[in-house]
Order: structure tokens, then sequence, then C-alpha cells
């Protein structure tokens, strides 16, 4: 990681906006609002597509550093296959939905743990992931608390 600035104030403050609408789902599943359950099921799909995006940056460092093995690609798709595997639970009925969103959390809160093994992020763009995925981590963590409450 070099000491790059890579990120616009733009880049900046939209990354800060993509916590928006983890915020928006803990106030009203917290809130008992009629739109709870919906929070809860909408949380979990917006915390799997950013886990699965974060692979697919993942993906597109290894490529465009050109000198990784395949391990670096298969990290690189196991935030989608995890965010799936976590899904298959709510599928069949089985735990609802906390425990499901606070693992996905859980793994949020340490994706940076791989940019720092991959080595690929410059500087400012790390720290960035690692504030983002402070966030949004705790928030699909206590989104799931709320959830074990009033499911």
């Amino acid at each position: 990681m070099d000491g790059q600035t890579s990120l616009t104030p733009a880049a900046r403050w939209l990354g800060y906006a993509g916590l928006l609408p983890q915020i928006i789902c803990v106030a009203l599943a917290a809130s008992g609002h009629e739109y709870a359950y919906t929070a809860l099921a909408g949380g979990f799909a917006y915390a799997a597509a950013i886990f699965s995006f974060l692979g697919g940056v993942w993906w597109g460092q290894a490529t465009a550093n050109g000198r990784v093995g395949a391990g670096a690609y298969l990290i690189a798709v196991m935030p989608s296959l995890l965010s799936v595997a976590l899904f298959l639970p709510w599928s069949l009925g089985w735990d609802w939905p906390g425990p499901a969103l606070m693992y996905l959390g859980a793994l949020i809160l340490a994706s940076p743990i791989i940019d720092r093994a991959l080595g690929f992020a410059a500087r400012d763009f790390f720290n960035l992931r690692v504030q983002l995925s402070v966030g949004l981590g705790l928030l699909t963590i206590a989104l799931g608390v709320i959830a074990d409450a009033i499911v």
C-alpha cells in the first residue's frame, strides 16, 4: 500500500452515503414500524450486495495487478458465495434472520483484513474501506440483534 491519494472528495462522501440504507433499516426495525420485517430483509440484502461488491473490488485489483495466482481470485468469489450461504437458512425457514445478519456483519467488519493481506489498495482507499466496513459491519450486527428481539 502506497501513500498515493486515489480518492476524490466525491468518492469519499458517496462512500459514507452508502451507510444510509443500513441506518434507515436499523431505525425502521428498532422503531417497531410496520415495515420492521421488510427492513430486516432489506438490510440483509443491502449488506450482502455490498459484501459481494467487495469481492468484485478484490477481483478487479487482482486483475489490474496481473501478477497474482488463483488464490486471490478464490478469495474474491468468497463474499458472494458466503452471502448466498447465509441466505439459505432464511429460504429453508430455519433461524431467521438474526444469526445470518450477525454473521454477515462480522464478515464485513473483518473484510479489511483481506484488503491488507492482498496489499493492492492505496492507503487512503484502505483507510476509507476500514471506516465503511466498521460502520456497515456494526450496523448489520445491530440489525441482527434487533431481529432477535422482534422475531
